[in-house]
């Protein structure tokens, strides 16, 4: 019975090592805590703000901000006005400094 318990304490320490190990490489850039709230805090406002217009297509837009407060939308809207909106919510919320569009214009979506 001791050999199993330990192999199992083996095989739990295993998999709780190897989380915590992916959980950091996910966050490697993020070098202060306080900066990485921040960033989340307003990639939340911001998404939060496209899902309140809806509008279907700013569903398929892509949030992040890096650390200096510069906001990153990607992904696709199925007109020009909805990525244009979707600039214009970004560079309107509290703590974003600047906005970069990669916004791909799909008008068949």
């Amino acid at each position: 019975m001791k050999p199993t318990l330990v192999m199992s304490a083996f095989v739990a320490a295993a998999v709780l090592s190897a989380g915590l190990v992916v959980a950091q490489d996910a966050d490697v850039d993020r070098s202060q805590p306080k900066t990485f709230v921040k960033d989340s805090a307003i990639t939340t406002k911001i998404k939060s703000k496209l899902a309140a217009e809806h509008i279907t297509s700013l569903g398929r837009i892509h949030v992040d901000t890096d650390a200096d407060g510069v906001v990153w939308l990607s992904g696709s809207a199925g007109s020009q006005e909805a990525a244009d909106r979707a600039v214009s919510i970004a560079r309107d919320t509290d703590g974003v400094r600047g906005v970069k569009s990669h916004i791909k214009v799909h008008p068949d979506q």
